[in-house]
């Protein structure tokens, strides 16, 4: 049981030291291992639906990297 409370508290301490960022057309989202949002830039020259359409895949991509690079870091120490 101690096991994995060790293994949960590795984790959390793993993601907070992550950050995850992606930038597409001129949309860049930063977001950190808390799934924080630390930076949104958005692209005027873009319509409002597409920046929309853009900014969730931006969001999205960016919090797999950050799952990604912690089961990483937890398998392959």
């Amino acid at each position: 049981m101690f096991d994995k409370l060790n293994q949960l508290k590795e984790l959390k301490e793993i993601l907070e030291k992550e950050k995850g960022e992606v930038e597409k057309e001129g949309i860049k989202v930063t977001i950190n291992g808390k799934m924080e949002i630390e930076e949104i830039k958005l692209n005027s020259d873009l319509d409002l639906k597409k920046q929309e359409s853009i900014l969730k895949e931006c969001f999205n991509e960016a919090m797999k990297k950050i799952q990604t690079k912690a089961v990483q870091k937890m398998f392959l120490k």
